[in-house]
């Protein structure tokens, strides 16, 4: 396992950032962890890198106490912080070479710079000379020169372009391919979706979601169902020739046909979700008509969804 976070509280004095946040992050895998601003993320990065102990809890890295053998630990991590943390009279070429000559078995400076599309212009310039995209190149190229088991990535396509994020997206995935675990955090809900393997999303500084991506949109349920059947059926009626426990779960439901597109029936709920129940009734419903059923499609809910309805909820609006 390359992380272990179990029961970690921070305070800064009465102020709780984390409040018991547990959650681990195996070998060759990415995670993403996401929350608000304020939620304890950051608080939970330093903590998983060493710079701060938790004022309760447990954190393992890699197999070490990270605040007790950060010497130990360091070779072995690469660390990309946000807003890039770089000095500005720094030459971008100069850090990356330095940075290098630290390891005992770097990733080649110039192989990296041109896969992280930083031209010798780039490599030229003083850091205080580079645009918000290529200071986050930057920041990444420092992190993985070294070839870490473990990398922490903290907002890593912040201020990049589309082009340069897709590029960064493809760094990460050769990484986990490589066998190099990942723990990002990202305010871009979709770059989550399509970057990790897992996701945890934290709330005043506790976990209120953990699981893979397609788990947790899985279990928000369906937005909208929509059936492709023969035209005019009496769907008006549907909830009431449905008996039994079923009953209860589609009476909620409203069935519309769209009147500008015969035969395409429409299924939603006030409560913003159809279940798996609903939607089985609701086929059901279909079959005792004797419909042609052409085509089903559930809209299912994206984690953007998710993410914003726990997260809202817990705030109280």
């Amino acid at each position: 396992m390359a992380l272990d976070v179990d029961s970690v509280v921070v305070r800064y004095g009465d102020t709780t950032a984390v409040d018991g946040a547990s959650f681990a992050l195996d070998g060759g895998r990415v995670l993403a962890l996401l929350g608000p601003n304020g939620a304890g993320k950051t608080s939970l990065l330093r903590v998983c890198e060493g710079f701060r102990r938790p004022d309760a809890g447990r954190v393992t890295t890699l197999g070490l106490d990270p605040y007790a053998a950060r010497d130990r630990l360091m070779p072995r991590v690469g660390i990309m912080p946000q807003g890039g943390a770089v000095h500005p009279m720094a030459r971008a070429g100069e850090l990356l070479r330095l940075f290098a000559s630290y390891a005992a078995d770097p990733v080649d400076p110039a192989y990296l710079a041109r896969t992280l599309e930083l031209g010798d212009d780039v490599l030229r310039r003083q850091c205080r000379r580079l645009s918000g995209g290529e200071l986050q190149r930057l920041a990444l190229a420092l992190a993985i020169v070294g070839r870490p088991e473990l990398v922490f990535l903290d907002e890593p396509t912040a201020g990049m372009d589309v082009e340069a994020r897709h590029t960064t997206w493809a760094v990460i995935g050769q990484l986990r391919s490589a066998g190099v675990s990942v723990l990002l955090t990202t305010h871009l809900l979709d770059e989550a979706e399509r970057l990790a393997d897992d996701v945890v999303i934290v709330d005043r500084g506790r976990v209120v979601a953990a699981g893979t991506p397609a788990e947790l949109t899985a279990a928000a349920g369906i937005d909208r169902l929509t059936i492709h059947a023969d035209p005019g059926l009496p769907v008006g009626d549907i909830a009431g020739t449905i008996t039994g426990t079923i009953a209860g779960t589609i009476a909620g439901c409203v069935v519309t046909e769209a009147a500008e597109t015969p035969g395409r029936y429409t299924v939603d709920s006030p409560q913003g979700t159809v279940d798996a129940a609903a939607a089985a009734a609701v086929l059901a419903w279909f079959a005792r008509q004797g419909a042609h059923v052409t085509g089903v499609h559930s809209q299912r809910r994206t984690l953007e969804d998710v993410f914003l309805a726990l997260t809202s909820r817990r705030a109280g609006r």
